[in-house]
């Protein structure tokens, strides 16, 4: 059994492998699939679900769900990207996100996906919780008015044995993702930028780091975000 397979997305038939999943087939494609929670060589969890797509007109992660030959895929439409969009919103609302003073400016995959969807004022209205600013480890500070519960840190940051020094603490609304006070003790410098990089926003920052970049020329100031996909000849 050949392991080249033929999907459909948005109507173009593409090749891709057996074993893939919807979000990777889709970007060696050529195609944007948003995402936040999703990141290279980590098992995704699916839990942002932005990038979720229709198929046989059922809402699946594109992030989770493998392709199966002859699979036919809704990604880019009016009623998904809304969608996409009323995430990105609740998103905002739900945290304090004040772009311009923090360190992750135009570096912010949330800033950048709500650039994309060109969100103006959220239609849900902004909750104002308080809450804790950790800065207790020596090498990072960790800012839980902007953490989204992407889970990144926790999957992606671990030590030799496998063990995650990111874990969820408390329950319900009022969950959070903590630096593992046993684990910290561990935190080597090049871990602790690997956590910061991992972080799709400012939740995660270095102690020492400053505005190295300047406004304007930072990530998506000068390249939106997906338009490294695009340019391979997908749509958006």
């Amino acid at each position: 059994m050949s392991n080249t397979i033929k999907i459909t997305i948005d109507g173009v038939a593409v090749e891709t492998t057996r074993g893939k999943t919807i979000f990777e087939a889709a970007r060696e494609n050529g195609i944007f699939i948003p995402t936040l929670c999703n990141v290279d060589n980590v098992k995704p969890k699916g839990s942002c679900r932005i990038c979720s797509v229709y198929i046989s007109g059922r809402l699946m992660t594109a992030c989770t769900t493998q392709v199966e030959d002859g699979m036919e895929i809704e990604n880019d439409t009016a009623k998904l990207n809304d969608m996409r969009k009323a995430i990105v919103e609740l998103l905002f609302v739900e945290g304090n996100h004040f772009c311009p003073g923090c360190e992750r400016s135009g570096s912010c995959e949330l800033q950048a996906l709500g650039y994309r969807f060109l969100m103006m004022v959220p239609r849900f209205s902004f909750l104002f919780q308080t809450r804790d600013i950790e800065a207790t480890n020596p090498k990072l500070m960790k800012d839980n008015n902007r953490c989204i519960m992407c889970k990144r840190c926790i999957r992606g940051i671990k030590d030799e044995d496998g063990k995650s020094f990111f874990a969820f603490a408390r329950r319900g609304h009022k969950v959070v993702i903590n630096l593992d006070r046993k684990q910290a003790a561990k935190l080597t410098d090049d871990l602790a930028r690997q956590a910061m990089e991992i972080c799709p926003v400012g939740a995660l920052i270095l102690k020492g780091k400053g505005f190295d970049v300047p406004i304007g020329r930072r990530k998506y100031d000068t390249k939106p975000i997906g338009s490294d996909v695009e340019a391979k000849g997908g749509n958006c």
